[in-house]
């Protein structure tokens, strides 16, 4: 991992459980260690201590447990005889999720160009316009936000429930990587005009224009965040 990943983490691998979040504390385990897992701060094939993670959560192990089980179900690590939980996660299987969301997010933005309303129009062009002052100002916990926004109005406008729960398998950034990348002007620039050419597709009502942007964006982004954890430096 880059040296610029470890100073935006300090506190160490493991996020704090958040009491604020009304969810469980299996399910807030398992959204931690997903995240710390996917921003590659477990190494493949490292084995999972669960007695410390249960330490470092401050829970009991029964959590832990629970949440590595749904964590396997992702294929992200494998319980193995005699060795106990490892990681499974490397380059190869986050290059597959890159590609997987951007399938799902470019058949989604096709849609959303069929079928978006207008007020949906005019509030995907708001979110754009808050984009853009957020990146002039560089507040990218801002940015995060609203990258989020921007997606989840896409999500709505096209009416595709079913690919919008794939989507969430494939989840590859967690917000300290984000700001990584936000924290560099030219990329907050690049990011903004793929957004701006995704929304302007997408109200045009222009389906193929709008696939196309969509997956562009998912796969560059996506180089990005494998040069950030792996080091990677050809293109997908």
């Amino acid at each position: 991992m880059v040296q610029d990943l470890n100073q935006a983490d300090p506190g160490g691998r493991i996020a704090k459980l958040d009491p604020s979040v009304q969810i469980t504390v299996r399910d807030h385990v398992h959204r931690i260690l997903r995240a710390a897992i996917i921003g590659g701060k477990f190494a493949p094939d490292e084995k999972i201590n669960e007695r410390q993670l249960a330490e470092q959560f401050g829970v009991s192990t029964t959590p832990i447990k629970e949440a590595l089980r749904q964590l396997e179900s992702e294929g992200l690590v494998e319980t193995l005889p005699r060795r106990g939980v490892i990681i499974r996660f490397n380059m190869g299987w986050a290059e597959e999720m890159i590609l997987a969301r951007a399938a799902l997010e470019s058949m989604i933005g096709h849609l959303a160009a069929k079928r978006i309303s207008d007020e949906a129009c005019q509030a995907l062009q708001a979110t754009v316009r808050l984009m853009e002052t957020a990146t002039t100002s560089g507040n990218a916990d801002e940015l995060i936000a609203l990258n989020e926004t921007f997606h989840e109005q896409i999500h709505r406008a096209s009416r595709c429930e079913y690919l919008a729960r794939l989507i969430e398998r494939q989840q590859f950034y967690d917000a300290s990587i984000r700001r990584v990348i936000h924290s560099d002007p030219a990329e907050r620039q690049r990011a903004l005009g793929e957004h701006r050419a995704i929304a302007e597709a997408i109200v045009e009502r222009n389906p193929d224009r709008a696939e196309r942007s969509m997956r562009d964006h998912v796969v560059r982004s996506g180089d990005i965040y494998l040069a950030i954890v792996f080091g990677k430096k050809e293109d997908i």
